[in-house]
């Protein structure tokens, strides 16, 4: 892989990308599941923000959360494109002002219903930063998920916990690409200066170089149809074995929904669909992988994404070494 030389330094070491002024990005969303598009004005205008109930203190904003990570990768890549941010929100939680206390629905105006979302999904792309992958163009891409649910807002307010990544997304489907080292399963922070500041840790630590190598080296391992179907049908029984058992092999998060949807997709997938004798590459399937997880909830779609790209790896392993831990999904 060949990269140009680029001007920015990322905090702790200094990387090389691809550089473009910028790329035609289509209109699907990095995640569907049960979630709607919001923009950022949205958030800021028409949600209310919860609060913790024992103090009354504000939890951490879902607008404040996007512009802190947008403040940190603005701080690394002052002089490159940075787009708006793309907000996926769900699980709505409505209410309305005291003097509505008694109206009936149908006749509530617009200035007598509250509204905020509990959990919320986004990602910024950095156009200006790509590289090309078995055809694919990859663009640079940061974002995060937030899950008040998994905040204890009837107690006083503590550290409050948000995911948040650094990684590439494919521009041929738009499926997200994290590798563990530019994942924060759980940031915790108390303020938006405290969150921005361990943003920009997880930033610095990311070995771009080291992610994309390793996809790219995908394209070099296939499946035959065999042992394609062999690893969907083991994939399968791996959501049924005991804890025991699950603890002997590595982690797979993708349940038999998504397993279906790969299978689908390995015959009619325009992009990422298998070759003429049944093969398909590795950077196929990753892509398979990541386009079924699109279907996932907003509190575990980083997670399965992340597990997506290790699992991926590991099988590429398990295809010359069969002794690998992944080699079972194989066998």
């Amino acid at each position: 892989m060949e990269l140009q030389t680029h001007t920015a330094e990322i905090i702790g070491f200094q990387p090389t990308f691809t550089v473009e002024s910028s790329i035609n990005t289509n209109k699907k969303p990095f995640v569907e599941a049960n979630t709607e598009e919001v923009s950022l004005s949205f958030l800021k205008n028409s949600c209310i923000v919860p609060v913790f109930t024992k103090d009354n203190e504000t939890t951490l904003s879902h607008q404040e959360f996007i512009e802190s990570v947008r403040n940190a990768i603005t701080s690394i890549f002052p002089n490159e494109i940075i787009e708006e941010p793309e907000i996926r929100v769900s699980h709505q939680i409505k209410g309305r002002t005291p003097d509505a206390i008694y109206v009936p629905v149908k006749d509530l105006q617009e200035n007598q219903k509250t509204t905020y979302y509990e959990r919320m999904a986004f990602i910024i792309r950095i156009p200006s930063i790509t590289e090309t992958i078995n055809g694919n163009t990859l663009a640079l891409t940061v974002g995060g998920v937030r899950a008040l649910n998994t905040e204890n807002l009837y107690n006083k307010k503590t550290y409050e916990k948000f995911k948040i990544f650094i990684g590439f997304q494919n521009m041929v489907c738009c499926n997200l690409c994290v590798s563990t080292d530019g994942f924060k399963e759980e940031l915790k922070a108390m303020s938006a200066i405290d969150l921005e500041d361990k943003t920009l840790q997880l930033f610095s630590s990311y070995n771009m170089n080291r992610h994309l190598n390793a996809m790219e080296q995908l394209s070099n391992y296939s499946l035959t149809e065999s042992q394609f179907a062999q690893l969907i049908g083991k994939g399968r029984l791996y959501n049924y074995l005991s804890k025991k058992e699950k603890l002997l092999l590595p982690e797979l998060l993708l349940n038999d929904g998504h397993l279906t949807a790969v299978a689908k997709d390995y015959y009619q997938d325009e992009s990422f669909c298998k070759n003429d004798n049944g093969d398909i590459n590795l950077w196929k399937f990753y892509n398979l992988l990541t386009g079924s997880n699109k279907s996932s909830y907003l509190d575990k779609f980083l997670d399965r994404g992340v597990n997506a790209f290790d699992f991926t790896t590991g099988v590429s392993e398990a295809l010359h070494d069969r002794n690998s831990k992944h080699a079972w999904f194989l066998q």
